[in-house]
């Protein structure tokens, strides 16, 4: 039910000023906004140069109108930018703060210092530790708060009972290749 039938409607803004409240109406999907997807559409406007900010809502009408947004990427064609703008929030009178709609701003390397070093460090660590998740690896963690351990095993089940005491030892995780 993340999802909305309502209209949604959106303004962007730039340097050079704003597209006014457009309602998104083609998406390159057949149903819009569901739960999960990812939406496309085209909005013409006079170029705005760098943008700033977004205004997106909806209209509260229609069932299920309450619609959960993570993000809205705007592509610029003419410079060949992505802004992103992040949301990740309710627009819903009965979720969150029941706002239906929300300014949000651009999310860039300025909004982020050290963005860059951080993916490049998110992915050495990645690079270093994707073997523990591999096919056919048991996952075990130990909880404190049980002294037990909770197993994540390759076919999906979770023992989340655990036994008190494992014949490894206690430790915080670790990972047995089946």
């Amino acid at each position: 039910n993340a999802g909305t039938e309502a209209d949604v409607y959106i303004s962007v803004y730039g340097e050079r000023g704003d597209t006014g409240s457009r309602q998104l109406l083609r998406s390159q999907k057949s149903k819009k906004f569901l739960r999960g997807q990812t939406d496309i559409f085209t909005v013409e406007a006079v170029h705005l140069g760098h943008l700033y900010k977004i205004v997106i809502g909806h209209n509260g009408l229609g069932s299920g109108n309450g619609w959960f947004l993570d993000k809205v990427v705007i592509k610029d064609p003419i410079k060949d930018l992505d802004y992103t703008f992040l949301c990740h929030r309710w627009l819903d009178q009965g979720q969150d703060d029941g706002n239906i709609a929300r300014e949000l701003t651009v999310t860039d390397d300025r909004t982020f210092p050290g963005r860059q070093e951080l993916e490049l460090k998110r992915k050495k660590t990645w690079a270093a530790e994707k073997w523990k998740f591999q096919k056919g690896n048991t996952l075990q963690f130990y909880n404190r708060l049980t002294h037990g351990f909770i197993c994540l095993r390759p076919d999906r089940g979770v023992d989340a009972l655990g036994d008190k005491k494992d014949k490894y030892g206690k430790v915080f995780f670790r990972w047995i290749c089946e």
